[in-house]
């Protein structure tokens, strides 16, 4: 047991010398009379502050709680000799836990134990260098242990890292599953939505549970190459994780069959193991697959419903929905291009193509910031500076022909960032054929910067995609 008398010589002096320190820096700001006018002098011992409560928890100086901690399943024991006062200042467990006692034992999981030190350092100094693999560990104690500023600092880390490619998305949204924490959750599933392809083909795949490949295939934003390539991925999955039938039947039902090509589903009957184990599970909608491709829309539409999200195409990469746009030194001028699209997902239309074209421009300013010289009396107003206006994208079809006719289109934009030689995407526009642009596109963009996180090597890269919805064109039977 630690006892006060057991302290190093001076120990106590160093202690009270650190509060007299901290005494001070809370005075720091100070008033003087200067000229007869008050003026403000802030005198900033803070660092020194910082580095005296570092040598405090490095030395053990006047330490009057010891805390073991000792990993769970091991013998081994790391001893911290701390200080009551400020343990309790960020945790009020620790306030309730070290009461009248001078040492603890604490008992963490390896993962935990490893890092326990970080977590001691951060209750003395605010501070921490967190490495992905520790981020979970971290954050589990500071929610043990009820520290809200530690949990809130890994919980954006964690964030910031999924926007940039490098968490393992997987595994952080299991843990926030696990833990409540809704905000890290969302951020997660947000980013395997957008990065499916890259998620899919890595090692992180066979660590998908049931409930969280469900969540993934009832959405509709999935960015992928097309409905097959998500088809082969879930067949990955089920090789890898057999799952109960009822499971796997499940999620086969939640493949959009209709945006796979005729040709295409012959194969996949024909070779596919998951449909030579579960098929009698899908027939019904391959059948519907079939008849989709088969006949128009509009007369397929007189006998079967098509609101539902089997005819709804995903975000797909493919040429026939789409097609890339980089754009060099964005910050520059405007710039156009134009692309064209398959008219829907229907083998009827398959043939048939639209024309869009596309204008961007760095610097659009909205009609009530524009330049105006002068008013009603004529005095003079200020010219909008170029910095007052925002990044504008404008999709439109080169032409209003017959073939768009009362066809809904969903227009998406995404925004990629490069990763270890791969482009993720990192932000994603939606907009819809009533409106021509996205409201808010790269709104908190600054691309004069060029390290922007919206930039690649100083060019912005985009994919535009659009998505012919059919449910506007046709009245279904009632």
């Amino acid at each position: 047991m630690l006892r006060k008398g057991s302290c190093k010589p001076g120990s106590w002096g160093s202690f009270w010398a650190i509060l007299a320190l901290v005494g001070l820096v809370t005075r720091a700001a100070q008033r003087a009379d200067v000229g007869g006018e008050a003026a403000g002098t802030t005198i900033n011992h803070s660092h020194m502050l910082l580095q005296r409560l570092q040598d405090l928890l490095r030395q053990g100086n006047a330490s009057d709680v010891i805390l073991r901690v000792q990993a769970v399943g091991t013998d081994e024991v790391r001893a911290f000799h701390t200080h009551r006062l400020l343990l309790g200042l960020h945790s009020e467990l620790f306030r309730e836990l070290l009461s009248n006692q001078s040492e603890v034992m604490l008992r963490e999981s390896r993962d935990c134990a490893a890092v326990f030190d970080k977590f001691i350092r951060y209750l003395y100094c605010g501070e921490l260098t967190v490495l992905l693999a520790q981020a979970i560990p971290l954050h589990r104690l500071a929610t043990k242990y009820r520290v809200a500023s530690l949990q809130r600092g890994v919980a954006d880390y964690m964030r910031a890292h999924l926007a940039g490619g490098v968490g393992p998305a997987v595994g952080w949204y299991h843990y926030a599953v696990s833990t409540g924490d809704e905000a890290l959750r969302e951020s997660c599933l947000q980013f395997l939505a957008w990065n499916l392809s890259a998620v899919a083909g890595s090692a992180e795949w066979g660590a998908v549970s049931p409930e969280l490949l469900a969540q993934l295939l009832q959405r509709s934003d999935l960015v992928l190459q097309d409905e097959l390539e998500l088809f082969h991925a879930l067949e990955a999955w089920l090789g890898r994780a057999r799952p109960p039938p009822t499971v796997a039947e499940r999620a086969l039902r939640a493949i959009r069959y209709p945006m796979i090509p005729p040709a295409q589903l012959f194969q996949l009957q024909a070779r596919s193991a998951a449909l030579a184990r579960h098929g009698p599970a899908v027939a019904d909608l391959l059948l519907q697959a079939y008849q989709f491709h088969a006949a128009s829309p509009l007369h397929y539409a007189k006998f079967f419903h098509v609101n539902g999200s089997a005819f709804l195409p995903r975000n797909y990469l493919a040429p026939a929905w789409g097609a890339p746009w980089v754009i060099n030194n964005p910050a520059r001028d405007d710039r156009s291009t134009s692309f064209q699209t398959q008219l829907g997902p229907s083998g009827h239309d398959a043939g048939r193509r639209i024309t869009w074209n596309v204008l961007f421009s760095p610097r659009w300013l909205p009609v009530s910031l524009r330049p105006v010289y002068a008013d009603a009396a004529g005095t003079a107003l200020p010219a909008a500076r170029p910095e007052d206006g925002r990044p504008r994208l404008v999709v439109t079809p080169a032409s209003s022909g017959g073939d768009a006719a009362g066809v809904s289109f969903q227009k998406t934009v995404l925004v990629g960032a490069r990763h270890q030689g791969r482009l993720l995407v990192r932000h994603a526009y939606s907009f819809h054929q009533s409106s021509e642009e996205a409201g808010d596109f790269l709104a908190h963009a600054d691309l004069q910067r060029r390290n922007s996180e919206y930039l690649v090597e100083n060019a912005l890269h985009l994919h535009l995609i659009v998505k012919p919805v059919y449910h506007t064109l046709i009245r279904t039977p009632s």
